[in-house]
């Protein structure tokens, strides 16, 4: 299992393909101040949230790589047959697929606060909201590559699947930032990321299971 976890994490450091998420997030950072304009306080408003939903749209990224090449090329059959349960898959791919997404995202974080002219109390919310939130964002990530392997155009299908899913991790995420030192809303994204990750790996196995059949 550690070393299918490794296998997951090497694939998504191959090729830029853990830069496109980090890319993609600060792009946002550096795009949103053009839309709303210099104001330093009304960015530090509205900062947190942008880069939350940019953190969103970026675990939607590598969706279409976390599941179907395996299952396409046989990957999944193999490790089948010799004994290792589609969950135990999906648990080995949710660990990898975040440690490729969610530390480097982390540090991205860090120019897009600056950019974002988040003051540095905003900033250390931000980042501890994305440790707690990001696990989730992999564990749905996992969950809609499970559920739309084969499909074609599944990365479409899979915005519309995990968009919905997400809103309380933004929420929470958000509220986290804007609400200073209060933690019922770090309590709460915290347990909504872990009811994801808890159940991603049954869902998302038993989703490979059923494709399989």
């Amino acid at each position: 299992m550690i070393a299918l976890a490794l296998r997951e994490l090497r694939l998504g450091l191959q090729g830029g393909a853990a830069a496109l998420p980090v890319i993609f997030f600060l792009l946002v950072a550096t795009l949103f101040p053009f839309a709303v304009g210099p104001d330093a306080p009304l960015l530090a408003r509205t900062g947190g949230g942008a880069l939350w939903m940019a953190a969103l749209l970026a675990a939607l990224l590598p969706v279409e790589r976390l599941i179907e090449p395996d299952r396409a090329s046989g990957v999944l059959d193999q490790l089948a047959v010799r004994g290792m349960s589609e969950e135990a898959v999906a648990a080995a791919k949710l660990a990898g697929h975040w440690l490729a997404f969610g530390p480097p995202l982390m540090i991205a974080a860090l120019p897009a606060a600056a950019l974002m002219k988040l003051p540095p109390e905003m900033l250390l919310r931000l980042e501890i909201g994305l440790l707690a939130g990001t696990p989730g964002l992999a564990a749905l990530s996992l969950l809609t590559a499970a559920l739309t392997a084969g499909l074609r155009r599944g990365g479409a299908l899979a915005g519309l699947l995990m968009l919905p899913l997400a809103v309380p991790i933004l929420i929470f995420g958000a509220g986290l930032i804007a609400r200073g030192n209060e933690t019922g809303a770090l309590q709460l994204l915290a347990a909504v990321s872990l009811l994801y990750l808890a159940a991603a790996p049954f869902a998302a196995g038993a989703a490979i299971r059923a494709g399989r059949e």
